[in-house]
């Protein structure tokens, strides 16, 4: 088995993604800026304490392990940031890519993961699934830190003949437990109340937790050659809709009262000046494209991964 370096490892996301890599008999190195309980007590978990931009705290754990992957999670706004990202998380992260990829490198590290963000394509104007190739036009300071973060990580690695490399863009996540980004598709923006159109037949793509350990696990063991190299989109097989979102709140969680909208109209002045908070706030509810039904083309992505995982039986 192989051993594995998790950057952003006890994040909600990178907990989940270093559990399954254990389950499959993995040595697993989690470092992150603060411990967790998740999987302390598991056999071959090794956890290291390291800021992402603490680069001689990286130098020796590369140092210290010989290590066959990395799957990098850190600065990931579901498993360290909050939704607001700021300057100081966005040089954080830059100061990471600057030393992190030429470390592997250097070590001849034979797969590396970067995680990413759906929310670097540009808003599509029909309804036409995004694909890998599509323009890309981030936002928010969270899709502008991570395709940044996919910059580097190209720069860095273009001319290695031995290292497969993967840039995940994974849209928002959730699981039985972490629902904000469930919820702020039937959060107003504006006044913070809960909503929904008509019947709520309208949807979301999104991508449960555990979708992203599957893949993350499904790459690591099949992709052998160069030809694996390159941008995958990671979502639900399908779209998640709003109707969905309610009913799976009533059931496992608590959820205040719901208004409901005849219609998805937007105002001239708010499609003309739109919101500021959009520019950092990774959940914002653009509410010109609310039934739009945007989906990412996961055809790539499915020949790794089936994308067994949705909000029906999410845990």
């Amino acid at each position: 088995m192989a051993t594995i370096l998790v950057t952003g490892g006890c994040g909600k996301i990178g907990e989940k993604v270093c559990s399954g890599l254990l389950k499959k008999g993995n040595t697993v190195i989690a470092v992150d800026m603060a411990p967790s309980d998740y999987n302390a007590e598991k056999e071959n978990y090794i956890f290291r304490q390291a800021a992402p931009n603490e680069k001689g705290k990286y130098g020796d754990i590369f140092d210290e392990f010989e290590l066959d992957y990395v799957v990098h999670l850190a600065c990931t706004v579901d498993n360290d940031l909050g939704p607001i990202v700021e300057k100081d998380q966005m040089d954080m992260s830059a100061a990471c890519d600057a030393f992190l990829y030429k470390f592997a490198l250097g070590k001849d590290i034979k797969k590396f993961i970067l995680v990413s963000t759906t929310q670097v394509y540009k808003q599509p104007e029909n309804r036409e699934p995004l694909r890998e190739d599509d323009i890309e036009k981030p936002v928010t300071n969270y899709a502008k830190l991570k395709f940044a973060s996919e910059n580097a990580f190209a720069e860095d690695v273009r001319n290695t003949k031995t290292m497969v490399c993967c840039i995940m863009r994974i849209a928002p996540v959730y699981s039985l437990d972490f629902y904000d980004n469930l919820m702020s598709r039937i959060t107003d923006p504006k006044d913070k109340s809960l909503f929904v159109f008509r019947t709520g037949e309208y949807g979301f793509h999104l991508c449960c937790i555990h979708n992203v350990s599957d893949f993350i696990i499904g790459f690591l063991r099949q992709a052998d050659t160069l030809n694996f190299t390159g941008i995958y989109n990671v979502a639900d097989s399908g779209l998640v809709m709003a109707s969905e979102i309610i009913q799976f709140m009533k059931e496992h969680h608590r959820l205040g009262p719901v208004l409901q909208r005849s219609s998805t109209s937007v105002s001239i002045k708010a499609k003309l000046f739109g919101n500021p908070i959009e520019k950092t706030n990774y959940r914002y509810l653009d509410m010109s494209t609310l039934d739009k039904n945007f989906m990412f083309d996961i055809t790539k992505a499915s020949r790794i991964c089936p994308f067994r995982w949705n909000i029906k039986n999410t845990k």
